[in-house]
């Protein structure tokens, strides 16, 4: 997990993060891991997202704050393209909710409306 620009994330995430039997990594303001055999970044901020996007350091980025589902191709200084996916928003804040459903292997992703 990373926090959003919600001030409160800062808290409550790193608290939570802490509690024995969580599950989960918080890794703060922003992310990278190997999933699957995929570099993947995660960031709340689409301009941080689109400028990771554009090292070509990673397979997949993932961004929010948008509140509108998005999946775009950026082409890179490397000579690829790096995939860059805001989910949109589940709580249906200033668009229809909704998630992002997608294959690692085959980099295919496609947005679902939340129902």
């Amino acid at each position: 997990m990373i926090h959003g620009n919600n001030t409160g994330d800062l808290y409550y995430l790193s608290k939570w993060a802490q509690e024995p039997k969580n599950r989960l990594h918080y890794y703060g303001q922003d992310g990278s891991l190997v999933l699957a055999e995929r570099r993947i970044f995660l960031v709340h901020y689409p301009h941080y997202a689109k400028a990771m996007a554009l090292t070509g350091d990673f397979d997949l980025v993932c961004n929010g704050h948008e509140h509108r589902a998005v999946i775009e191709r950026i082409r890179n200084i490397k000579g690829s393209e790096t995939l860059r996916i805001d989910p949109g928003t589940v709580a249906g804040v200033s668009a229809p909710p909704t998630w992002v459903f997608g294959d690692l292997q085959t980099m295919e992703f496609a947005i679902r409306p939340v129902s």
